[in-house]
């Protein structure tokens, strides 16, 4: 455990490791230059010393629009050493929520990564506030300044400065550090305002028991813009964990083979698509499909040794680990010994799945609003299906609905500029209300069941509780997203978007030749093969629960398109109006259905 009280700790612990690499960056060519603790420094003193020449200082607001790049944790230090407080944004936010955010922040500078960013920067409207623009790939960018340029001289400022180290020391625990923008899966996005003692409060609970040390290595895919990211990255640099920028999910096999990464950090959905990749190139072959099923039959008689961390030993299971385990192993480089879920739930079908091919998954739960933490499973604290016990400097509740509600010095100050959404997220005796159904067990193991305002009531005043319904469709490779509805109605329906490329290899061995994604989803025997995933779920689920119809839409939901936060959670307040004419249609017999 640290005990850190600002973020500027963070900075000297991340820049104290001399010239030892503390980081990756990958390079267009696709190599990886290593960055010592030394250039580090150097490079957070130099841009520190730019925006400072700027008139930049305390209380100043700093956007970072990037993908994950060592750029993005300079600009985001060097922003907190002279006491701003940055704003990140996420690199597939539209010229129209950029503008919105930048305004609503009054930043002062924006940093970007790209021609893309700038591109929509200069969509995005006047921005009355904005000052300076700095643009991380080099070229020819009109009233811009490059991020290499600014670097020029950070080699010579390697060296511990007495001046910058006294600023560190001015920054207090109350400052403001961030203002983060909640994607919300409803509604207008809130900046969550955290201070310096927020972030460090959830730094120095988090990590230390997961053992983390300078021999470790994480690659930093998740977007720096979502706080758990951002949080982790800190933590890890605090370890001496070295970390390697991956700037889109898409290159990220590749960095894996590369970097071979002893600690793996992850949203359920990345889970999930390696599940998915997994059972749906077995699925090409009878035989490898056999040996797939035969594996994990195998695992599952050892899932109480893999979730205590113990190495089974019988014969079958060293088989099965050869032929199978092994290789999903790769998948996450070959070297990975910490995985770690947060950001949604992870669900009991998926965490049973890689503890039977022997993966471990430690999951947590938290929100921006938390810093974000909350709790968080251990190697010598695990339960499976829950996320773990609380932290050590969090206190919990609950309402009498099943709400939790929580306390402590990572709970953030309030909404940017929201008095009145503030208030309302707090009790009258200051307990922030996460709103999220959940409970904790006799040995104090927190378990999260859904969205407060996500659950479905019937018409008949049963209580649908939709996350656990949807990530047990979601097991399926078929499967890429699912939206249970049915909220005031006699019965819940699903919607389903497929996991087109694996629907794609099933159809074509099944001989389905449909000319585009409409036809597919329509076609017989694609349809009974998702009514026959819909009905072994519904197998499991009260009367109530289950699904009575479905319908497989054409596409396949996307942060682009808006059905999805940047974190890849649901909007589904957004796929129910996308798709409102499918959801009458569920209903339209309503009132004279007696068998559905």
């Amino acid at each position: 455990m640290f005990d850190f009280v600002t973020l500027s700790d963070v900075l000297e612990r991340a820049t104290g490791w001399g010239s030892r690499s503390v980081m990756m960056a990958q390079q267009a060519d696709g190599t990886w230059t290593p960055i010592s603790s030394d250039e580090l420094y150097g490079r957070v003193r130099a841009l520190a010393d730019v925006f400072r020449g700027w008139g930049v200082g305390k209380g100043d607001r700093v956007a970072i629009l990037s993908e994950n790049r060592w750029e993005w944790a300079v600009t985001d230090f060097a922003t907190l050493a002279i006491g701003g407080v940055d704003v990140p944004l996420y690199p597939t936010l539209t010229p129209e929520q950029i503008g919105y955010m930048l305004r609503d922040s009054g930043a002062k500078v924006a940093v970007l990564s790209s021609r893309e960013q700038y591109d929509k920067l200069a969509a995005a409207g006047d921005v009355p506030d904005l000052e300076h623009v700095v643009v991380m790939d080099a070229g020819e960018f009109p009233n811009a300044e490059t991020f290499g340029v600014l670097m020029e001289g950070s080699a010579a400022k390697q060296h511990k400065d007495a001046g910058f180290d006294g600023m560190l020391k001015t920054v207090k625990p109350e400052d403001l550090a961030t203002i983060i923008y909640t994607s919300g899966t409803t509604g207008e996005p809130k900046g969550v305002m955290l201070t310096h003692g927020n972030l460090t409060s959830n730094v120095n609970f988090s990590t230390g028991k997961m053992g983390f040390s300078e021999k470790d290595s994480c690659i930093s895919f998740l977007p720096l813009s979502h706080v758990t990211a951002r949080h982790t990255d800190y933590a890890l640099l605090c370890h001496g964990v070295k970390l390697a920028y991956c700037a889109k999910f898409d290159q990220l096999a590749g960095a894996m083979k590369v970097v071979r990464p002893t600690v793996f950090l992850a949203v359920p959905r990345v889970y999930e698509k390696i599940r998915q990749a997994v059972e749906a190139k077995s699925a090409l072959s009878p035989a490898k499909l056999k040996i797939l099923r035969w594996a994990l039959g195998v695992g599952k008689k050892h899932r109480a040794e893999i979730l205590v961390g113990k190495t089974p030993s019988s014969p079958g299971w060293k088989i099965a680990n050869k032929l199978v385990y092994s290789k999903i192993r790769e998948a996450f480089g070959g070297r990975a010994e910490v995985f770690i879920s947060g950001g949604a739930p992870l669900g009991m079908d998926s965490a049973g799945w890689f503890a039977d091919v022997g993966i471990r998954i430690f999951e947590g739960y938290g929100l921006t609003e938390t810093s974000p933490v909350i709790a968080v499973n251990y190697p010598e604290a695990h339960r499976i299906g829950t996320v773990g016990k609380a932290l050590g400097n969090v206190q919990c509740r609950f309402a009498e609905d099943g709400e939790l509600e929580v306390k402590g010095p990572s709970i953030f100050v309030g909404y940017w500029k929201k008095e009145k959404e503030t208030a309302e997220t707090f009790t009258a005796d200051g307990w922030f209300k996460t709103g999220d159904i959940g409970n904790i067990d006799k040995d104090g193991y927190l378990s999260i069941t859904d969205r407060k305002k996500e659950l479905l009531k019937t018409s008949g005043g049963k209580l649908i509780a939709p996350q656990p319904i949807e990530n047990k469709l979601k097991a399926n490779a078929l499967v890429a997203h699912a939206a249970l509805v049915g909220d005031k109605h006699k019965f819940a329906c699903v919607l389903i978007s497929p996991n087109f490329a694996a629907l794609d290899g099933w159809a074509k061995g099944q001989g389905i030749a449909a000319g585009d994604r409409a036809a597919l989803v329509k076609d017989a025997k694609v349809v009974k093969a998702y009514q026959e995933i819909v009905d072994k779920v519904n197998m499991g689920l009260a009367n109530f629960e289950s699904m009575k119809r479905m319908s497989i839409v054409p596409e396949e939901w996307s942060v682009e398109d808006g059905t999805l936060t940047p974190s890849l959670k649901l909007k589904r307040r957004v796929v129910e109006r996308k798709y409102a004419k499918e959801i009458d249609e569920f209903y339209a017999d309503e009132a004279t259905a007696s068998k559905v």
